[in-house]
């Protein structure tokens, strides 16, 4: 088993985490917090590939994914209930989730001789896409279309690794450098509250 295909089982187990997580608090019954933790891990991975031309989709040739993303939502639901720190333990899975499926991404659009930037776009699209889909379906304004650093981690977690592996740097260590600088980047931003500037009714009034 490769190191990309561990990362990748870490990446859809936490995700589907930070999806389940996300149904309890809404009040869904387990069949809810299943789906919503399926989408969430699996949803960035399918526009990937629809958007690349990559088939067949990653969990359609590979079926036993989807048991783990519904095995581990199932654990979540019944673990969670316990855990007195729901936010900070979701937002944590969600951003590990974030940068591991960057790194998949990228790794995909690289295996397609894709150029870089599309590479790096690629790995974008895997990582936020999965929560962009959990947060809509749960009617609320997805946190990448929020002030939060959250896409500009997956930017800067791909661009990391991409550059990394254009000087040379071998393929498992530039996987786990970016995803180390990557996490320890949406951490930071979580814990000091950094922002990017926003835009609101008040920006705009009188221009009407």
């Amino acid at each position: 088993m490769t190191l990309l295909h561990i990362i990748y089982l870490v990446a859809i187990t936490a995700e589907a985490m930070s999806g389940a997580i996300m149904g309890m608090r809404r009040g869904m019954d387990l069949f809810g917090i299943c789906l919503l933790g399926t989408v969430t891990a699996l949803g960035g991975g399918t526009v990937r590939d629809i958007l690349l031309g990559h088939y067949p989709v990653g969990w359609i040739a590979h079926p036993e994914y989807l048991t783990f993303t519904i095995g581990a939502a199932i654990v979540t639901g019944f673990v969670a209930r316990h855990l007195h720190h729901l936010r900070l333990v979701f937002l944590l899975v969600d951003g590990l989730g974030l940068v591991a499926f960057t790194v998949i991404g990228c790794d995909v659009a690289r295996s397609m001789d894709a150029h870089p930037s599309i590479v790096v776009l690629a790995g974008v699209i895997t990582g936020v896409f999965g929560g962009l889909m959990r947060d809509v379906l749960c009617n609320q304004v997805p946190m990448v279309l929020q002030r939060e650093l959250y896409a500009t981690v997956a930017l800067f977690t791909g661009a990391l690794y991409v550059g990394l592996l254009t000087v040379g740097v071998h393929s498992d260590i530039a996987s786990l450098a970016a995803l180390a600088a990557g996490f320890t980047f949406r951490v930071l931003a979580m814990t000091f509250h950094w922002r990017l500037p926003d835009f609101n009714g008040k920006d705009i009034r009188g221009l009407d």
